[in-house]
């Protein structure tokens, strides 16, 4: 397949533009805004690329980096104090007269929730990724997200100037980590062991780096031409697999016409047929006009992702993909208009209510630049937008229209108990969280009533670290972390009876309440059981009811000091005085025969145990077996994970002491893409040391809170 053929000027320039008919016409003269997302796993340099996306197309005069923390993206203080993404960032762009809006998302699987709402409404990703294998199982989590969505995508593998494996050997490394065919589009020129430029298989040009400056057509390396000739015929036989007519015209020998190449690659990465392959150095601008290009002529616009999201609307409507709370401007509801167009003082509709718009924003990293009307396609802040909440999509109907399906927020897998610094900030805390928990839906707090705590939940140190951070800058609010209490339990082994008086007299009427309590141990998980078996009046009804609350006061707190289950408490006897008998006496008399008899029972404490179901590589199997027995768990099984090649779950029970840090120890044993779903599934008996441990520490504690 020669050089010669299927090369016009026009063509040749742009390395993707031999897109013929109606369609080509239609992306390059649409005026709506494209969206794509940059995504990947950690560390891989997608906000690099959107710097250097944002430099070649002259958005910023100069690219910066994220060692000088002068990026347009990763712009926040705790993206800049952590060097890591931990919020998503907007850009919007215009190349060659068409515009894109650019959403660069968190790599860490801690923020992966950032990514949620970007990619139910994108056209299209961008998925950045090193050419290293290790990664494959964070670049195959991405991918599946994606996949799921069918979201159209293709790869960049960055820093190619890294490259120790040949791409030919790489492909078929990274292709399990895909459900879509990898269709590699370029080759890469080396010059002594350094990537110079690349062969575009499509185009079958030659093209060489520039510094600062767009890459020179060359004549394609003698050396490579061979090679050449074998990936671009492998290209088109994987093109070929979903189109007959080229088959049939690689079958005969026959040279396709270039048109119908990138007609193929377009198409068929739009239908999810395909994950192209683009690679290139974001950091040294090495790269990315290619990727520009392929991302003009091949990703969708707004009307073929409103097709493909089944969104059918006579009115304009739109998409909230985030909540930002801001010090000046008050809440801003970044949003994709899905249809119409959208003007300041417009009134949305959605699930959370009716809300008037007050300003709409263009969005540039961090920064909000008041704007006109925004239009189908554009990504903007919509301002005041109070009861309208993320994932919501709203409209200028009366009434809300149909919402886009969306998944739900990851169940928390990292807590932290939080004690406030300054008592003073009680009252403004329940607000500020409420902001932070608006912009993350998968942070959340809990009052525990059993440890009497405060605890912060989400995705994993480094997640919980900075909502305290930002909640100390934005706010004023100092937290402490401290240790999360175990909600331990009491119950019994064996029976009691127990009488009990209560007696009081102060002058006037005085108080009087007399009981025989039995105390009996239920089987575990039966909870708490209140009977009587009074006759001949021994107590007046009125007062039995007085005796269960009395009853129920003091399992709160049993002998251990633990909330008491698994008990049936039987009112068997009594007596009354006709004056000083009362709801409070009786109340009272219960729980002295409860403070009497209990200790007498034969206390036993009792852990929560967990039900978890852990996914991993399954090369990491072993390793997760090894930490559930150091954890006093016991495996239960294990199976494929459905939909997920070479993945494991794991189910075992683990007692709720001992998971605290266990997403940290899984993540580090899997490359940080380890995960787990809890859910509390029994109380066992703790005996031993262990609970001698676990008494010794509470008493320690009530001591402390006492001389408080």
């Amino acid at each position: 397949m020669g050089q010669s053929q299927g090369q016009s000027g026009a063509q040749g320039q742009s390395g993707a533009q031999g897109q013929s008919g109606a369609s080509a016409n239609i992306l390059s003269s649409g005026s709506s805004a494209r969206c794509v997302a940059i995504v990947g796993p950690f560390l891989s340099g997608k906000t690099t690329l959107l710097e250097a996306i944002l430099a070649r197309t002259k958005a910023i005069t100069r690219q910066g980096t994220i060692a000088e923390k002068n990026t347009i993206g990763d712009a926040s203080p705790e993206a800049r104090a952590h060097a890591m993404s931990v919020e998503l960032n907007v850009a919007d762009v215009d190349y060659l007269g068409d515009r894109f809006s650019f959403i660069d998302c968190p790599g860490s699987i801690e923020f992966q929730h950032e990514c949620s709402g970007p990619l139910d409404i994108c056209d299209a990703a961008i998925v950045v990724c090193e050419p290293d294998p290790k990664r494959i199982p964070a670049l195959q989590m991405i991918l599946k997200r994606l996949e799921d969505r069918e979201l159209p995508h293709l790869l960049f593998l960055n820093k190619i100037d890294t490259f120790n494996t040949p791409l030919r050997d790489l492909i078929p490394t990274l292709q399990p980590a895909s459900t879509q065919p990898l269709v590699l589009r370029q080759i890469p020129i080396w010059e002594e062991g350094i990537v110079t430029g690349f062969v575009d298989l499509a185009s079958e040009r030659a093209y060489v780096y520039r510094q600062n400056a767009p890459s020179e057509i060359v004549e394609i390396p003698a050396t490579l031409l061979d090679r050449e000739h074998d990936a671009r015929f492998h290209m088109l036989e994987q093109l070929a697999d979903y189109d007959d007519t080229l088959m049939e015209q690689l079958l005969n020998d026959m040279e396709p016409p270039q048109d119908k190449v990138f007609e193929d690659l377009s198409q068929e990465m739009q239908q999810g047929q395909i994950c192209p392959i683009l690679f290139g150095a974001a950091e040294n601008g090495n790269g990315i006009a290619r990727l520009l290009k392929a991302l003009r002529h091949e990703v969708p616009r707004v009307e073929e992702t409103t097709e493909r999201l089944a969104l059918v609307s006579t009115v304009p409507t739109a998409h909230i993909i985030k909540s930002i709370h801001t010090a000046h401007a008050g809440k801003i509801s970044l949003a994709r208009v899905l249809s119409g167009e959208i003007a300041d003082g417009t009134t949305l509709t959605g699930p959370g209510g009716e809300e008037r718009i007050s300003g709409i924003f263009t969005m540039f990293g961090q920064e909000a630049k008041k704007r006109g009307t925004a239009r189908q396609g554009d990504i903007v802040g919509l301002g005041r937008l109070e009861t309208l909440k993320t994932g919501e999509t709203v409209s200028t109907a009366n009434s809300a229209v149909d919402q886009l399906s969306q998944s739900p927020p990851s169940q928390s897998v990292f807590a932290t108990a939080v004690i406030l610094k300054n008592r003073k900030d009680d009252v403004k805390l329940a607000s500020a969280l409420n902001k932070l928990a608006d912009e993350d839906p998968s942070l959340a707090l809990e009052h525990n009533s059993d440890t009497k705590q405060m605890v912060l939940l989400g995705q994993g140190e480094m997640h919980l670290r900075v909502a305290l951070e930002r909640l100390e800058r934005r706010y004023g609010i100092e937290l402490e972390r401290a240790r999360r209490a175990t909600p331990y339990k009491e119950t019994i082994g064996k029976s009691n009876t127990v009488r009990a008086r209560h007696r009081k007299q102060s002058g006037g009427h005085g108080q009087f309440g007399d009981v025989e309590l039995e105390i009996k141990p239920l089987p575990r998980g039966s909870g708490f059981k209140f009977s009587d078996t009074i006759v001949g009046g021994a107590i007046p009804k009125q007062f039995i009811t007085s005796v269960k609350a009395g009853v129920m006061d003091y399992l709160s707190a049993g002998p251990l000091g633990f909330p008491v289950v698994d008990l049936a408490v039987t009112l068997k006897d009594g007596s009354f005085h006709q004056v000083d008998s009362s709801d409070m006496a009786f109340r009272q008399a219960g729980r002295l025969a409860m403070s009497d008899g209990m200790p007498e029972c034969s206390p036993v404490l009792l852990e929560p145990v967990m039900a978890l179901e852990i996914a991993v590589p399954n090369e990491a199997t072993p390793r997760v077996n090894a930490m559930i027995s150091q954890r006093r768990g016991h495996i239960l099984g294990f199976n494929g994970r459905v939909g997920w090649p070479g993945w494991d779950v794991v189910e075992a029970h683990i007692p709720e002491a001992e998971i605290e840090d266990l997403i940290i120890e899984l993540r580090s044993a899997t490359a940080g893409v380890g995960t787990y779903t809890a859910a509390f599934d029994h109380l066992a008996e703790l005996s031993g040391r262990l609970a001698e441990q676990v008494l010794i520490k509470y008493q320690e504690t009530a001591t402390r809170q006492a001389a408080q």
